[in-house]
């Protein structure tokens, strides 16, 4: 996954991407004990948030390493729609997908969704904006 993403040790809420393809991309992610974003045993909201994102990074990253193209760094311009039904436990794996809604110059809609053994615990829209 580090190729793929910017984000480095210990805020890395990614393990392996599942599926990509042009407008879409699927990756699994262990809810460690000991992440830095698991608070009482529970992955918090702002994990979940950067989860999605990430995704959406690892997306994003894949198909530039695909066109031999540099991975650009990207940020949060806006999250809308934000559903979360519970917050995982720690050692819970999630399925998170995101699908590119639009795509114009440097910012890009994406919605994502979190699922557990098929079960959607999380969803919402996102504007990420990448430099360069």
């Amino acid at each position: 996954m580090l190729p793929y993403l910017p984000q480095r040790a210990p805020f890395v809420m990614v393990q392996t991407l599942e599926q990509c393809d042009a407008t879409s991309a699927t990756t699994q992610f262990l809810v460690p004990e000991g992440n830095i974003l698991v608070a009482e045993g529970l992955f918090t909201e702002p994990g979940l948030v950067e989860n999605i994102a990430q995704t959406a990074a690892a997306h994003m990253g894949y198909i530039c390493r695909q066109e031999n193209k540099p991975v650009p760094v990207g940020f949060i311009g806006a999250v809308q729609q934000l559903k979360i039904a519970r917050l995982p436990k720690a050692g819970e794996l999630l399925t998170t997908t995101i699908t590119v809604k639009n795509q114009i110059f440097n910012a890009t809609i994406v919605e994502g969704t979190i699922s557990i053994q098929e079960a959607v615990i999380a969803s919402c829209e996102m504007r990420i904006f990448t430099a360069g």
